[in-house]
């Protein structure tokens, strides 16, 4: 690391204490770390990484992390990417791959912020970590905390799956339910962590988080090589996974793994889209309501808005917003003709995706990549929704035969 930069004043910062916001702006004052990548190209080459764990640690240089630190035990990153030819022809694609974020240690992407997050807390002697999230930062906050011995402390707008915060019970965490929408409850955890000193993992104002979501395009990168894909689609909430995805692709593109880069494609729900305005209208980010059965993105005032702007702008990408029924059809449609599950937040990169190619933005004869950020176990009353429900019969062969029948297989 060599420092950090405000995206609002543009504030330089040296390379320490880089778990805030610019101390100039506040919270509006999201730094981005810095890293010398002429040093970092003299240990990362395809054969030097050869050597190493298949997974998210593969990159230290890349990480904002202190020499010898400790990290959770968890195998987070590495995950898989799976071509999907018949979800392709679907979302009227030529090719179209997915990278499969639920198979990672707590069910989602938000694992890979974690696992950094949790490793500074342990570097700076924390004892306690905190987080707002609607479930799946919080899961995964929650367990990497445990798998240290780290006490956590975790606020959820009353909206969270049962699920989520099931995985929160079953590891240790202090969960506080707050009776209200996910910005007020996100700014009740700020105001937590200043009083009692807690480390704050919140990624939206904390630079190094954004750092450990950018080995999902470090990966992407070094996975692909010149197959590389045009697009990368990825669903948005805060703004910090695409900003994370796109950072690490671009860091990658300098250290001469690929070749060009992708395009970005950010997603939001058409409850939640005050990013997809912002990028429409050519203009700063206006925070507006959030309603959406995707948990994960029903987000009304963005934090990370500024690099996630950057990262589409950067890209020559595209930010589109689609409807519920819309993301509930790509959960059905993703499980159906790929196998892979994923929740409503998971799959609504492959909803943008469809409409992208309908309307033009994304070619047909485009090669793209979804990142599917979620388990679709993390939300099963979604699941059911968009699936339907099961048959109920009695143990009879006849009513079996009759069903069939009307029903074939």
């Amino acid at each position: 690391m060599t420092g950090a930069v405000c995206m609002r004043c543009a504030q330089r910062y040296p390379a320490k204490n880089l778990d805030g916001p610019c101390p100039r702006c506040g919270p509006e004052g999201v730094l981005d770390i810095e890293f010398d990548l002429d040093r970092a190209r003299r240990a990362l080459s395809l054969r030097g990484l050869d050597s190493r764990p298949r997974d998210q640690w593969r990159y230290r240089e890349l990480l904002p992390l202190p020499a010898r630190a400790r990290v959770a035990p968890l195998h987070v990153g590495w995950t898989p990417i799976e071509d999907a030819p018949r979800l392709a022809r679907w979302a009227g694609l030529r090719s179209l791959r997915l990278k499969d974020e639920s198979r990672n240690p707590t069910a989602s992407f938000k694992d890979r912020a974690s696992g950094v997050g949790v490793a500074r807390a342990l570097a700076g002697g924390a004892r306690v970590v905190a987080c707002a999230s609607t479930g799946n930062a919080a899961s995964s906050l929650a367990g990497a905390a445990a798998s240290v011995g780290l006490r956590s402390v975790i606020f959820v707008p009353e909206f969270a799956p049962e699920p989520k915060v099931a995985q929160l019970l079953v590891f240790g965490a202090r969960v506080i339910r707050v009776a209200g929408t996910y910005d007020e409850t996100w700014e009740l955890c700020q105001r937590a962590c200043d009083a009692y000193g807690w480390y704050n993992r919140n990624a939206a104002v904390n630079p190094s988080l954004v750092e450990g979501k950018k080995t999902c395009g470090l990966e992407i990168a070094e996975q692909l090589g010149p197959a590389v894909p045009d697009w990368v689609a990825v669903s948005v909430g805060d703004g910090c996974t695409i900003a994370g995805t796109w950072k690490g692709l671009r860091e990658m593109r300098a250290l001469n793994f690929i070749e060009r880069l992708p395009r970005m494609l950010g997603v939001q729900a058409e409850g939640a889209r005050p990013l997809v305005d912002a990028f429409e209208q050519g203009r700063d980010l206006a925070p507006g309501p959030a309603q959406t059965l995707a948990d994960s993105i029903c987000v009304g005032h963005p934090r990370n808005w500024r690099k996630a702007l950057r990262a589409v702008r950067e890209s020559k990408g595209a930010f589109v917003a689609v409807p519920d029924e819309a993301i509930l059809e790509a959960m059905r449609e993703a499980g159906r003709l790929s196998g892979v599950f994923g929740e409503p937040a998971g799959v609504a990169g492959l909803a943008g995706l469809r409409k992208a190619v309908a309307e033009g933005i994304v070619s047909r004869r485009a090669d793209a990549l979804a990142v599917v950020t979620g388990s679709g176990l993390k939300d099963v009353k979604s699941a059911i929704r968009a699936a339907g429900k099961p048959v109920t019969l009695r143990p009879d062969d006849a009513e079996l035969a009759a069903y069939l029948k009307e029903r074939p297989v």
